[in-house]
């Protein structure tokens, strides 16, 4: 038997009501201070985006600081109209107090949303390394082959080398992450992901980051 294309959803229900109850608050809080017609009903547009501007940019982990700020900013907007709503507040005699909040909240919302749409995006910088004469960009002299004509000839009682170890094992998972890490990277900076910030980025290990850097397009 075929499943129906649309099942309810007592957590999705419960959202749409609780949404609905909390947009009609703000609305009448703009509208006891004395925002009417379409600019009551704008009101509440405005902070429930503004909280999933906020929220959206908690998931991404980009700047979670001015993320938070402004989660937090949008939230307490909502929670106070539900409660003000709940007769601690005489709505038909507002209060200045609230009809100051209430008029200088667009000019609020447009500073939070701007800068949560525009912000920059703080990349993980590359691992420091250990040893500074890694990074010295003085080579080592190279003998001259024709000092050594014997360095080619391998004697028979040679020891076999060892075998080659095994590259490391990625998960597809792991390089599907990867990849939309090493995308967000070349989109904001230009430049290809390396394996020093991509370990940063993902917490594996140095051997496991540069396969996964050698194997991104």
């Amino acid at each position: 038997m075929a499943r129906p294309a649309l099942r309810l959803d007592a957590v999705l229900i419960q959202a749409v009501i609780a949404g609905a109850l909390s947009f009609a608050h703000l609305h009448d809080i703009a509208e006891a201070a004395g925002q009417d017609g379409w600019k009551a009903w704008a009101y509440p547009i405005s902070v429930d985006l503004l909280l999933v501007a906020a929220w959206r940019r908690l998931r991404t982990g980009r700047t979670p600081g001015l993320a938070w700020c402004w989660f937090l900013i949008a939230l307490v907007a909502s929670l106070g109209a539900n409660v003000a709503t709940a007769g601690f507040l005489d709505l038909a005699h507002a209060p200045a107090w609230l009809r100051f909040l209430v008029a200088g909240w667009p000019a609020l919302a447009f500073l939070g949303g701007t800068l949560l749409a525009h912000g920059p995006d703080r990349t993980a910088e590359p691992a420091p390394i250990d040893d500074p004469s890694a990074m010295s960009p003085v080579a080592e002299p190279v003998a001259d082959i024709a000092d050594a004509p014997d360095a080619f000839d391998v004697p028979e009682s040679a020891p076999a080398l060892p075998p080659a170890e095994p590259a490391v094992s990625v998960p597809p998972a792991l390089v599907d992450r990867a990849q939309k890490i090493a995308d967000a990277h070349r989109a904001s900076t230009g430049n290809p992901i390396d394996g020093a910030t991509l370990r940063t980025r993902l917490g594996v290990p140095g051997p496991m980051a540069e396969s996964l850097a050698a194997q991104l397009t």
